[in-house]
C-alpha cells in the first residue's frame, strides 16, 4: 500500500496538540513586543559614535515582523520566536520535521565535539549502523516493539516494489546493533565491545516542538557488550555521569541525575539512568540516558560468547544517548525577554565586536583597529565575529547579537581608538551594570579580561539555574501536598515506595511523572507519600516535555 505525500501548509506544523491547529507561533504577527530595530540607511551616515551608543534597553526598535513576545506572557511563543529570529531552525516541508539552521548546527558541533573526545577517553570507537531495519528485529524484543510501535516509520515499497519485509527507519538501533554484535562476538577475548554512533532517528511523533520532540532528530547513540552484569552496570553509570558533568561544565544546565521507575525505564531495559534538566517554565526535560539493557536483547537475539571456562554466556549490554534536545534544554534554560542567552563553552560566537563611527574620516581608523582586535582573540583561541557591515546602526547589530545569544560584545568608536581602549558589554548583566569602559587593545590585557569575562558568564548561568531550580522545588509528605506543588508548576519531591498502579494514578490526576530517583538521596527513615508506607528513596514528580 503506497500512501501519497501531500506537503502540509504551515498551519499544521508544530501544532500545540492534535486537535487544535493554528498558525505556528513564529511566522504569527502579535502586538509588539520585544523587535529589532529596522534596517537603517548606509552605516557612514549614521548618528551613533562612541558618546551616544545605543544601548539595548532603549525602545527604539519598529519592525513587526520580528516579535519576540515576553517570555512571562507566553513560553511556549518565546520559544519558537527566539528559534525563528535567531536564525537557529526553521519548519521542513513534512509535518513534525525542522532544518537546523547553521547558528543552531554549530550548537550541536560544540557538543558533539566535547562528547566525542568524552567518548574516546572512555574507550569507545565511532561507527555507523544502517538506517533502515527488518521490521521482525523490531518484533524480537517483546517489550522494545511494545514501546515503539506507535512511533514507528515503516517502508513498505521500495524501487517501485512491494518489499518482501517491511523495514523500520530507525527509531533506536539496539536491535540492529545486537544483529551485528551477534556476528562480531565469539569468544571473552572479544570483549568488552564499545561503539558509539552519531546519526538521526525517526520517531512518528504525534505532538512535535522544535528541538525538543520532533519527527526526526539528531543524537547519539552508544553501544556496548560485556562479559559480566557488574562490568555492564559501571558503564552504563560511568557514561550518565559523563552527560552530567557535560550539562555541569559545558552547557551550566544543572540536571539531577537519577533512576528511572520501572513505568519509566526504557523499552527493553532492566535499568534507565537519566539526567533531567528544569527549563524556564518549570518543567522537566530529559535530557540524556543510559540504559543497563541486562541480557534481554542479546537472548532475543542470540549474542553470545564464550567465557573463559568454555561456557556460552549472553553478553550484557549498555545502550546510552543525547540528542539535539539539548539544544532546545539549552534555549530553555538560559534565555531571556531579549532572545538567546548561550553559556560561552558552547556559544557558535563568544565575541561580537560592533565598530562605531559618524563620519566617514573615522571609519578606517575605527574598522582597523576593530580587525586588529579580532585577530588577536581569534589567535587566543576565542570564537569571535566582526559586524562591520554598514547597513544596520550600531543600535541594531547591539539587539541583533544580543538575541543571538552572544556572551561578549566589544564596541569601538572613534574615541576608543585615540585612547587605545574599548567597551565591552556581558549578556548576561542588561543595561549599564554590564557595561565596562575602558579596558585596553593591549592584546595580553585584552585576552586575559575577556577570558576571565566568559568564564565569569559559564558560572554565572549556572549559578542562576541552580538558584532557580532548587527555589522550585518542594519536599513533600503526603498526596495532597505532591498535588498542591505540582499545582503551583512547581517539582515535587518525596518519599516514594507505592505501586506502578499509584505511579499512573499521578500522572491522571496531575499531568506529572517520576523523573527520577535521585543519585543523592536523604538519610533518614521515610514513609512514602502516597501508602505511609516504609520508603527507602525519595522520587521527584514533574509535568515534562
Amino acid at each position: 500500500m503506497v500512501a501519497s505525500l501531500r506537503l502540509p501548509s504551515l498551519t499544521s506544523l508544530f501544532f500545540s496538540s492534535p486537535t487544535t491547529r493554528r498558525l505556528p507561533t513564529v511566522i504569527r504577527r502579535r502586538p509588539h513586543h520585544f523587535r529589532l530595530p529596522p534596517l537603517a540607511a548606509p552605516f557612514s551616515a549614521q548618528s551613533a559614535a562612541t558618546a551616544d551608543r545605543v544601548d539595548s534597553g532603549q525602545k527604539n526598535r519598529a519592525n513587526p515582523d520580528q516579535v519576540i513576545t515576553p517570555r512571562s506572557q507566553d513560553f511556549n511563543a518565546w520559544y519558537l520566536d527566539v528559534i525563528a529570529n535567531a536564525e537557529l531552525a526553521d519548519y521542513g516541508p513534512v509535518r513534525g520535521t525542522m532544518v537546523i539552521r547553521p547558528y543552531g548546527y554549530a550548537i550541536w558541533e560544540a557538543i558533539q565535539d566535547y562528547l566525542n573526545v568524552k567518548f574516546k577517553e572512555t574507550g569507545h570507537s565511532n561507527m555507523y549502523f544502517p538506517q533502515f531495519i527488518p521490521y521482525s528485529f523490531i518484533e524480537k524484543e517483546a517489550s522494545h516493539v511494545e514501546g515503539f510501535s506507535p512511533e514507528l516509520a515503516v517502508v513498505t515499497i521500495g524501487g517501485g516494489k512491494e518489499l518482501e519485509e517491511k523495514l523500520v527507519v530507525r527509531p533506536t538501533s539496539e536491535t540492529i546493533v545486537n544483529h551485528m554484535f551477534t556476528q562480531w562476538i565469539h569468544s571473552y577475548r572479544d570483549l568488552p565491545l564499545m561503539v558509539n554512533q552519531w546519526a538521526n532517528v525517526t520517531r512518528w511523533e504525534m505532538r512535535t516542538k522544535p528541538f525538543v520532540r520532533t519527527l526526526e532528530f539528531l543524537w547519539q547513540e552508544g553501544h556496548t557488550a560485556h562479559a559480566d552484569p557488574e562490568e555492564a552496570e559501571k558503564e552504563a553509570l560511568q557514561m550518565i555521569e559523563v552527560y552530567t558533568k557535560f550539562a555541569y561544565e559545558q552547557t551550566a544546565m544543572p540536571v539531577i541525575t537519577g533512576r528511572k521507575s520501572i513505568v519509566e525505564t526504557f523499552a527493553g531495559a532492566d535499568r534507565t539512568y537519566t539526567i533531567e534538566a528544569m527549563m524556564g517554565d518549570r518543567k522537566a526535560l530529559q535530557a540524556g540516558t543510559s540504559h543497563n539493557l541486562g541480557q534481554n536483547f542479546s537472548r532475543a537475539f542470540g549474542t553470545q560468547f564464550t567465557d573463559e571456562n568454555g561456557e556460552r554466556q549472553h553478553v550484557w549490554q549498555t545502550s546510552w544517548a543525547i540528542s539535539t534536545r539539548f539544544v532546545g534544554g539549552i534555549i530553555m534554560t538560559h534565555g531571556d525577554d531579549a532572545g538567546l542567552m548561550l553559556p560561552p563553552k558552547v556559544a557558535p560566537i563568544q565575541v561580537v565586536i560592533v565598530p562605531i563611527w559618524k563620519k566617514e574620516d573615522e571609519k578606517t581608523g575605527v574598522l582597523t583597529a576593530a580587525a586588529s582586535v579580532k585577530d588577536c582573540l581569534n589567535s587566543a583561541g576565542v570564537k569571535v565575529k566582526l559586524d562591520d557591515s554598514d547597513q544596520r546602526t550600531p543600535g541594531w547589530k547591539f539587539n541583533f547579537w544580543e538575541m543571538k545569544g552572544v556572551p561578549l560584545r566589544i564596541e569601538i568608536g572613534p574615541r576608543d581608538v585615540a585612547s587605545g581602549s574599548v567597551v565591552i558589554s556581558r549578556r548576561d548583566i542588561p543595561g549599564k551594570q554590564g557595561k565596562v569602559f575602558g579596558i585596553s587593545m593591549e592584546p595580553s590585557i585584552l585576552v586575559t579580561y575577556v577570558k576571565d569575562k566568559l568564564d565569569e558568564i559559564q558560572s554565572a548561568l549556572l549559578e542562576k539555574a541552580i538558584s532557580f531550580r532548587d527555589s522550585n522545588i518542594v519536599d513533600v509528605s503526603s498526596y495532597e501536598e505532591l498535588k498542591s506543588a505540582i499545582s503551583q508548576g512547581k517539582w515535587a519531591r518525596g518519599p516514594w515506595s507505592a505501586s506502578d498502579a499509584d505511579e499512573l494514578r499521578v500522572k491522571e490526576e496531575t499531568g506529572a511523572t517520576i523523573r527520577c530517583f535521585p543519585f543523592e538521596q536523604p538519610p533518614g527513615a521515610k514513609s512514602c507519600l502516597m501508602t505511609g508506607k516504609a520508603a527507602e528513596e525519595v522520587a521527584i514528580f514533574a509535568k515534562s516535555y
